[in-house]
């Protein structure tokens, strides 16, 4: 959830939402397995089970679901083939037709660490240092998607 205080006054230049998306981060100690609480194509924000100290590099692994404009819903047919995007937020080529999953492997940095306000946890905010554009298009897509089908 995003603090009162930042609601509408957002800092990052690209959108995020709101999605629990599987990731796993491997670190030295051992692997994370998580999902994530939201989500741009510059970082994400998830929560864990043990704290990760700040700075700390780490391998991750997204596995990013369809386009929300691609997934079947009850009663609604995904967007038919040739079907715009409203105000050119078109997705890339390669994943304007993505039915399927896409697994994206990028390296990050932990920005920000707060315990978890209720259970033991760790709230997380990590930043993508090391991502190949097309997935970071990919993750871009994705949010995009997930306006589109909010305001559909």
């Amino acid at each position: 959830m995003i603090p009162a205080e930042y609601a509408g006054n957002e800092r990052r230049k690209g959108q995020r939402a709101v999605a629990h998306i599987p990731v796993r981060i491997a670190q030295e100690d051992g692997d994370i397995v998580t999902e994530t609480l939201n989500i741009s194509r510059s970082g994400a924000y998830c929560q864990v089970n043990k704290r990760v100290e700040l700075m700390t590099k780490l391998k991750i692994q997204i596995l990013l679901p369809p386009l929300r404009s691609q997934r079947s819903h009850a009663g609604e047919e995904p967007m038919a083939a040739g079907q715009r995007f409203p105000e050119g937020k078109s997705p890339s080529a390669a994943r304007k037709n993505q039915k399927r999953s896409k697994t994206i492997h990028c390296q990050g940095v932990v920005v920000r660490v707060e315990p978890a306000a209720h259970n033991g946890c760790f709230d997380v905010a990590i930043f993508f240092n090391e991502i190949a554009q097309r997935d970071a298009e990919s993750i871009n897509d994705y949010v995009g998607s997930c306006f589109d089908q909010d305001h559909a």
